[in-house]
């Protein structure tokens, strides 16, 4: 695995080496005091993978839709019960979401994922393409040692296309689904309700999409995070939310918190305005998603009748 990122400029060189004092001092402090087995606790590599290490980042934030790409990080700790998210990540998570957004300490926004070395050992043994193009074009911005991933196996073209298939056919339905809920919710007055609905959809939209492409997606609600991942695979998803406007940047940032809010908060407020504009993005997201999936799956079809 490469361990250069000379292609990219120097202040980018430097935001990376901050991220990764930043991984290592919150994991650091998370774990300090750790017994038994997790005094053992370890980060075994960070890898930066997606636009970025492959170089086709895009960064134009006076564009009409004002498209910036994301830093995307894989950590590869020891222990499974490291890439528990809330128990030894949160803070990590905080901390550069407050780096990018307050300090301005970062310029880019900072997206992570954490899995055991045994996962992403096993992803590559199982084909799936996420796992396999991390290990392809991933560049290690830090290793504890030089041991190298595994071999990938890749599926044969009928065992991806029949995988992809099950994919879809299984989360599409169940996204729209939770659309036609949200719908109901409308029609009822139960905003808040409506809100987690269609957050929900785009939750498992993203997942689908990224599942049928890649067979993988993070164990993450955080849909800023997969619409992230999911627009590094096909820039037709690039327009989906404009943000030339800071109501619109502001309207998909409700809907993020609606996860938590609209379920735990008293306060959280949503009007069926909001929740109108909102349904047609949801609606143009679920056009794309298919359309993006289909193409998919015919290109699937057509390899595997080669």
């Amino acid at each position: 695995m490469r361990a250069d990122i000379d292609h990219l400029p120097a202040a980018k060189q430097r935001e990376l080496e901050r991220i990764v004092e930043i991984l290592f001092d919150e994991f650091g402090q998370v774990t300090e005091n750790a017994t038994g087995r997790r005094k053992g606790a370890r980060i075994l590599k960070i890898i930066l993978f997606g636009s970025h290490a492959r170089g086709d980042w895009v960064d134009a934030p006076l564009s009409a839709n004002q498209y910036k790409s994301d830093y995307d990080i894989l950590i590869i700790v020891s222990q499974k019960e490291l890439t528990d998210r809330a128990a030894y990540w949160a803070k990590a998570e905080e901390r550069l979401i407050r780096s990018y957004t307050i300090e301005k300490m970062l310029r880019t926004p900072v997206n992570f994922i954490v899995h055991s070395l045994h996962e992403v050992n096993d992803g590559l043994a199982h084909g799936r393409v996420f796992f396999m193009e991390v290990a392809k074009d991933g560049i290690a911005l830090y290793e504890a040692d030089d041991r190298e991933l595994a071999t990938p196996k890749p599926k044969t073209p009928k065992q991806a296309l029949e995988t992809a298939r099950e994919y879809f056919e299984d989360g599409f339905p169940s996204a729209m689904k939770r659309f036609e809920i949200a719908k109901f919710d409308i029609e009822r007055g139960f905003l808040k309700d409506a809100a987690f609905d269609m957050h929900q959809t785009v939750e498992r939209l993203y997942s689908c999409l990224l599942l049928t492409a890649t067979y993988y997606t993070p164990y993450n609600h955080n849909i800023a995070f997969l619409r992230s991942l999911a627009e590094g695979l096909d820039r037709r998803l690039y327009g989906v939310w404009p943000e030339t406007a800071h109501r619109e940047r502001a309207m998909f940032q409700k809907l993020k918190e609606a996860y938590t809010k609209a379920r735990y908060s008293k306060h959280y407020r949503i009007s069926e305005e909001e929740l109108a504009w909102l349904g047609e993005r949801v609606e143009e997201l679920g056009r794309v998603v298919h359309q993006v999936c289909t193409d998919k799956i015919d290109e699937l079809k057509e390899a595997a009748r080669r």
